[in-house]
């Protein structure tokens, strides 16, 4: 589908020459508008992806026409044009609300490379918008379109339609929570009480108490009955987080409520029957800690009927832009910061990374890289992360047999020339042969870039 853009200048010339350079270039269709009234008129009656508008034009002036399109249509990407060298009007340009600035007269690769990221930015603000309505209509607290995670929901949507104990395990930072959320929110439990419990919060001579309640006058300060979270969770869900980390004493009392579905307060001498559903989760392996004699072997088996593993980031490295996207419009919205897009650099290395703690660590990163970010995409040098993809080397030299019988000067240049047409090529082919965009991720000139080039017989062409 072709994006859409809409060239704002008061010199039809100049609208003219956008439409004739992008078109071509770019998969799009270039709308001309020549005043800033004109502009808002077009707007009203047509969606675009991206405005390019210059800055100085008679009336209403392009820093008006920004401030209008950003009260208006806050998620609408735009482009100033400015005068070659004014950089106090590009600044109060990106203040204003401005994705980017380009400065006249400009080069006709240089303006492709940048129209082509604007439009990056806003694609992913499209796509992160229908993902944010796709997950207000969804069931589902978790994230993902991985085969892995599929299959969660597959068991998620088999679990919630019976009462039967669920024990999920997986990593710290895996979405047990949400998991337990989702079972609750598909059951026909969903409209009564969800009472999470964090076990390993809560010291073990106060967690009995808090989950079965007491008698006045069991102990010392009883001044009064109190309801437990058992007693507050009926006819509803109860989700016993952690549950690998309590203690032997607990895990008894339990058993008893999974055997009986009953609970006896401290200080009472009758049980009380509860109508509840119970979900558990560990990041423990718990066979481990049946066979180390520290966790029940009848107390496991009541609890592992319905078991749900979760895989860790690193299984479902697939579902890492999705997860972003949700991310940082939940943070920006939580921190009352304008909606950030993020550059396909940062989503690169962001799935190369290992992830040990999982979507919290990475929805940590991403907070910080949010609190770093000075415009309105968060960039490689926002994000307090470094490439740690195994390093390959991946341009070495080869010295083959028949090289070294040839003259020194002669090996050189045939390593020379092997060594750039891989090089110049992979950054060529990552640019889809854009010379100014290979020559800025070689951080040289283009023109130093395309002596090189002419030298060595490499073709741009060839890598479109």
């Amino acid at each position: 589908m072709k994006a859409t853009i809409l060239a704002v200048d008061d010199e039809k010339d100049m609208t003219r020459l956008l439409q004739r350079t992008l078109e071509p270039e770019i998969n799009c269709t270039v709308t001309m508008a020549f005043s800033a009234k004109m502009a808002l008129s077009i707007l009203e009656q047509e969606t675009f992806d991206l405005v390019i508008c210059d800055i100085r034009m008679p009336g209403m002036d392009g820093f008006e026409l920004l401030e209008q399109i950003k009260a208006t249509y806050p998620d609408l990407t735009v482009v100033m044009l400015t005068a070659f060298g004014n950089i106090e009007s590009a600044v109060t340009a990106i203040k204003k609300g401005a994705y980017d600035f380009i400065p006249k007269p400009f080069e006709q690769d240089e303006i492709i490379f940048r129209i082509q990221k604007a439009l990056e930015r806003s694609l992913l603000l499209k796509e992160n918008k229908r993902l944010l309505k796709e997950k207000e209509t969804s069931p589902f607290q978790l994230i993902g379109k991985s085969e892995p995670m599929q299959r969660v929901f597959d068991q998620i949507r088999l679990m919630a339609s019976s009462d039967v104990t669920v024990l999920i395990t997986g990593e710290s930072g895996t979405g047990k929570d949400m998991t337990a959320r989702s079972i609750h929110a598909l059951s026909p439990r969903k409209n009564n009480p969800f009472i999470p419990v964090n076990c390993p919060t809560i010291p073990e001579h106060i967690l009995e108490s808090e989950l079965f309640g007491y008698k006045k006058g069991a102990f010392t300060n009883a001044t009064r009955d109190k309801e437990g979270l058992f007693q507050a969770a009926d006819k509803g869900t109860i989700f016993l987080d952690e549950i690998g980390d309590i203690g032997p004493s607990i895990q008894t009392k339990l058993l008893r409520v999974l055997q009986e579905k009953e609970i006896k307060p401290l200080g009472d001498t009758k049980t009380r029957k509860v109508d509840i559903r119970i979900i558990a989760s560990t990041n423990r392996n718990l066979k481990q800690k049946m066979a180390d004699n520290e966790f029940r072997q009848d107390f496991f088996y009541r609890l592992n009927v319905l078991p749900i593993e979760l895989p860790p980031l690193r299984d479902r490295v697939t579902d890492i832009p999705m997860i972003c996207e949700h991310l940082v419009t939940k943070q920006c919205k939580k921190m009352k910061k304008e909606p950030k897009a993020i550059s396909p650099e940062v989503i690169d290395l962001l799935m190369k990374q290992p992830w040990p703690g999982n979507v919290r660590e990475l929805e940590n990163i991403l907070v910080q890289g949010i609190l770093y970010s000075k415009g309105n995409t968060l960039d490689l040098s926002d994000i307090p992360l470094k490439d740690m993809s195994p390093k390959k080397n991946r341009f070495a030299v080869s010295i083959s047999d028949d090289m070294t019988s040839l003259p020194y000067k002669e090996a050189k240049e045939r390593i020379l020339r092997e060594f750039n047409h891989d090089y110049i090529g992979a950054r060529l082919s990552m640019s889809k042969g854009n010379i100014t965009q290979a020559a800025r991720h070689c951080h040289m000139d283009r023109q130093a870039l395309q002596q090189i080039m002419k030298r060595f017989d490499i073709d741009p062409e060839s890598f479109r």
